[in-house]
């Protein structure tokens, strides 16, 4: 089991996880507020999901800076035929998993990145506003590195410790049909062996 180091001072700064390298994004918001019936504190929805996706760019291309630079809208989106298919678009995660496992944070946990979109899990829609976004540098359906399976379940870990995260899925399983990612060369039961996770975390997918 994956544990994550002792006392949220030293982990945690306002959201922003210490062993990332911070690249701030300006596409985010807060998360909106709940409870302000009859004068009552208005308080965030608690962050108890972890999303995880798949990003390529070029897809299928690894290294360079293009997903930082699509992260902080500064993608020049005249450097390869495939950035004006997507020109203008306005997106983040919470973090994002190189494949030698280097990671980066782009938004505060404790802020609403603009990751899931339309989306709905387990009778709630609106996952932006109560979930972590991690993307794995990678390709819908192709496999990942050890590397990044070692940083995901260290970050992972990090993230139950400093917030009451009870679900992880992936965007496959909060937008069926829109998205498939991570897809099939994602290895859920290797996952949850590393964080031992009961199962219930985890989306319905074959232990194979």
């Amino acid at each position: 089991m994956v544990t994550a180091l002792s006392g949220d001072g030293v982990l945690w700064d306002g959201g922003w996880y210490r062993h990332a390298r911070r690249l701030d994004s300006p596409n985010f918001g807060p998360r909106p507020a709940t409870g302000h019936a009859l004068g009552d504190a208005s308080t965030a929805p608690e962050i108890d999901l972890i999303v995880l996706h798949s990003i390529s760019l070029p897809p299928g291309q690894y290294g360079g800076d293009a997903v930082q630079r699509l992260f902080t809208n500064t993608l020049d989106w005249n450097a390869h035929p495939y950035f004006k298919s997507i020109e203008g678009l306005q997106v983040s995660a919470h973090f994002y998993v190189r494949r030698d496992g280097a990671l980066w944070q782009f938004v505060s946990c404790d802020d609403r990145a603009w990751h899931a979109g339309v989306s709905h899990y387990c009778g709630r829609d609106n996952c932006n506003d109560f979930s972590i976004g991690i993307e794995l540098e990678g390709l819908e359906g192709d496999a990942f590195e050890a590397a990044q399976y070692e940083t995901l379940s260290s970050l992972c870990a990090a993230l139950a410790q400093h917030y009451p995260v009870r679900q992880i899925a992936g965007h496959e399983h909060i937008a069926p049909g829109r998205k498939a990612d991570p897809g099939p060369g994602f290895q859920w039961p290797r996952l949850q062996s590393s964080l031992g996770w009961p199962a219930q975390y985890f989306p319905e997918v074959s232990a194979s």
